[in-house]
């Protein structure tokens, strides 16, 4: 019987510097004290047996996804390429996109949202309008893609990478993800599910610098086109 971190992760982009994969919703993006199964580790095993690598294997973390939130997630399995695609992060030079279904009709089809966000000891965001005591300011832009009977599609376009920043803001304008509960979601999916996932990211390659366009695939449970 294979065990979970045999697993073969669902790999989207693969070079001797870079390996994108695609989480799945549940996984922790790394290991933290629950002592439950990351993604980095499945991901450091794999690059272990495929490349029968003697000793630890280096894997950079770049970013983080919510652990029930799935899509791309990009490491670096160099050291010099793990440094320039974290300067790249913090300069705010990559383009993220992510898909998300809420519940209900946004007024506008089209807008940018400008918050303050809090994070809380409850491991949940509060939105405020203006700066507050240790708020930080939060960006996003979004697009109608799809008009469902009760939800619509959206695309997202993430300017600012606050913890819980698209679920927060969305619910703050009156439109939850579905099934994101914590946010005031009327309508649940199975396994603790929410409806968005990380669909694109762009960025320059840490040793080429060529610009490199990864895309996921939606969840499972997504509704057909």
């Amino acid at each position: 019987m294979t065990s979970p971190q045999e697993e073969v992760p669902s790999i989207l982009y693969l070079d001797s510097h870079l390996i994108a994969v695609c989480k799945p919703a549940g996984m922790l993006t790394q290991a933290d004290e629950s002592g439950d199964e990351s993604l980095m580790d499945q991901v450091k095993a794999w690059i272990k047996t495929e490349f029968n690598k003697p000793g630890n294997v280096f894997l950079g973390l770049i970013h983080r996804l919510d652990r029930n939130v799935s899509g791309v997630l990009l490491f670096a399995r160099t050291s010099k390429g793990a440094s320039r695609l974290s300067e790249q992060f913090r300069d705010k030079t990559t383009e993220k996109f992510y898909r998300a279904i809420v519940e209900g009709q946004p007024e506008q089809e089209q807008a940018s949202l400008y918050h303050h966000l809090r994070k809380e000891k409850t491991l949940k965001s509060t939105v405020f309008p203006r700066p507050g005591k240790d708020t930080q300011h939060a960006e996003l832009e979004y697009k109608t893609l799809k008009i469902y009977a009760s939800t619509r599609l959206l695309e997202i376009k993430l300017h600012t990478g606050r913890f819980h920043q698209i679920r927060a803001q969305l619910s703050f304008i009156g439109h939850p993800i579905l099934g994101d509960k914590k946010y005031g979601a009327k309508t649940p999916l199975p396994e603790r599910q929410i409806a968005l996932y990380a669909h694109r990211l762009i960025f320059k390659h840490p040793i080429s610098k060529e610009k490199v366009c990864i895309e996921s695939p939606p969840p499972p449970f997504w509704p057909d086109d």
